[in-house]
């Protein structure tokens, strides 16, 4: 088990995201569609999110074909339902190269400070009162500081998925 990833993410306050929000798609698929994250940032946030401890990385089991997901070990699954999309435990996801935003579940507390701090918004079944309001697609970095603050977010929803949060 390695240091960085197996341990309870550290308080942070959440800057607010400099910069107007992205455009998205407001219903399903949804999708960043500008402000895309350079694919280098992408890849390097995909290889840490694949580095964290006790993931699987797969397909989504919601999202489109060319989405890579984390899928936590079920062993060590022991967040709330509100952590996993559906009966899977599948707590994230990396849209494809074109879009560069993922979905993430986090604590009800955080998802709501990401919203009001511009790092992402509800998904659209969240607006609709069909699923709870820990669903959030978080934008794309757009430069390495916005990769720290994305990445700290990933790892607060595998802190989730894994009841230590």
């Amino acid at each position: 088990m390695s240091t960085q990833e197996s341990e309870m993410p550290v308080p942070f306050e959440l800057d607010e995201r400099p910069g107007p929000r992205p455009i998205t798609n407001p219903e399903i698929p949804h999708q960043q569609l500008d402000q895309i994250a350079p694919v280098e940032l992408q890849e390097e946030l995909w290889r840490r999110m694949s580095g964290l401890d006790h993931v699987r990385t797969g397909a989504s089991v919601v999202s489109l074909p060319e989405t890579r997901a984390l899928h936590l070990d079920p062993a060590h699954a022991s967040g709330p339902q509100a952590a996993f999309f559906g009966d899977s435990t599948e707590f994230a996801h990396l849209h494809g190269v074109l879009d560069g935003s993922l979905h993430a579940l986090l604590p009800q507390p955080d998802a709501a400070d990401v919203v009001a701090k511009r790092w992402g918004e509800p998904h659209p079944a969240v607006l609709e009162g069909r699923i709870p309001p820990t669903l959030v697609m978080l934008y794309g970095p757009r430069d390495e500081r916005e990769l720290e603050t994305v990445w700290e977010l990933v790892r607060r929803s595998h802190a989730f998925a894994s009841g230590l949060r």
